[in-house]
């Protein structure tokens, strides 16, 4: 689906006249949802992985814990249905975040004219800069990414939002330079720079985000009452909720299923082997597409490491995993354009290998 036949909300597509008080009303959902999530789960989960430094662990194919539990000498299907179930648990306090929130992100930012300015690189800054906050990963961020989009922000904003939640979050860098050599944590800092300032800038150019109409005819009273207020900003917010769930919850399911076929049919010893060209790109496609966990690739690539996983096979996962995901490609691909999901891909991979090559003089 292009831009051009994307269609959004009515409350997207303007509400430069709206009242001051819904406004008010939606940043508050916003701050209460962000609040609770933040308070009450994300950071505490994170802080946790952070203070357990070297001792961290993962039971999970594709999760930190396991539900249910997987055995290599299972049928195939059983696998991966039980790591679906794994991968659907262990997300649902961040998908449910990612979802509600993403509404509410919409309801107040179509209040707004589109936030944007003429000049990329400073459009991936606000975008990067909305998304470290966030504290999702690269899964949950995905219906936000799309609330994003149908406010009219730039495409550069949005995939820059996107791919700073999961990376540039404050505990989340703490752990990997805890974690790993300078080097290593600064080619993992100096992959994510790029995605976010040269290459989110050069693709959205080729794929801009909608014109918001300003002339759309809604009619909103300046001074609404405050009851009025707060229907208006309800039908909005159910309206923008359905927006992005019809889309994102199918697509959840799927990337379930497609993220744990993935991960159980590479070979159990597939890492041990001597790093190879062939074996490089192979971790980067398959790193690029896995729908992870938030600081899942920093305590898998450490894992790798200190069993002796040859190195440039720990920078390719450390570089990939967790940045993009099949969720992530598919929303993207749904939202605004297949081709730009499909680039946004292919540069994480490039990237993961042009990392693990620099690697390769490291070890």
């Amino acid at each position: 689906m292009s831009a051009a036949t994307t269609t959004f909300p009515a409350d997207a597509r303007t509400a430069v006249s709206v009242s001051w008080r819904r406004r008010v009303m939606a940043i508050a959902l916003m701050l209460g949802i962000a609040g609770f999530f933040w308070i009450d789960s994300r950071y505490p989960a994170l802080l946790r992985k952070y203070h357990s430094g070297a001792h961290v662990k993962a039971s999970g194919a594709i999760t930190f814990d396991a539900l249910y539990p997987v055995d290599k000498t299972m049928p195939l299907t059983q696998r991966v249905w039980r790591t679906s179930l794994n991968w659907l648990a262990a997300n649902k306090i961040g998908m449910t975040f990612g979802f509600v929130f993403g509404a509410a992100a919409l309801t107040f930012l179509s209040t707004l004219r589109p936030p944007r300015t003429r000049f990329p690189q400073l459009n991936a800054l606000i975008g990067a800069l909305a998304g470290m906050p966030l504290g999702v990963c690269a899964n949950c961020v995905a219906p936000i990414g799309r609330g994003f989009y149908a406010s009219g922000m730039s495409t550069e904003s949005v995939l820059a939002a996107m791919i700073s939640s999961p990376t540039l979050n404050v505990v989340v860098l703490a752990m990997t330079f805890a974690l790993f050599p300078l080097p290593i944590a600064l080619l993992k800092l100096a992959t994510v720079l790029f995605m976010l300032f040269v290459f989110a800038p050069f693709v959205a150019a080729r794929y801009p985000a909608p014109e918001v109409s300003i002339n759309c005819p809604i009619n909103i009273p300046v001074n609404e009452t405050w009851g009025h207020a707060f229907i208006a900003a309800v039908k909005s917010y159910a309206q923008n909720f359905w927006y992005i769930a019809k889309v994102g919850i199918p697509l959840m399911l799927l990337a379930a299923l497609l993220g744990a076929l993935a991960i159980e049919i590479v070979p159990q010893q597939a890492l041990t082997s001597p790093a190879s060209l062939f074996g490089i790109i192979a971790v980067c496609l398959i790193g690029a597409f896995l729908p992870v966990p938030m600081a899942f690739d920093v305590v898998i690539a450490y894992i790798a490491m200190t069993h002796g996983v040859p190195l440039p096979y720990v920078v390719a996962v450390l570089c990939t995993l967790g940045i993009y995901s099949v969720y992530s490609f598919s929303v993207i691909g749904k939202t605004i354009s297949w081709k730009l999901a499909t680039a946004t891909y292919a540069a994480v991979a490039a990237l993961g290998l042009a990392a693990a090559t620099v690697a390769r003089f490291l070890s």
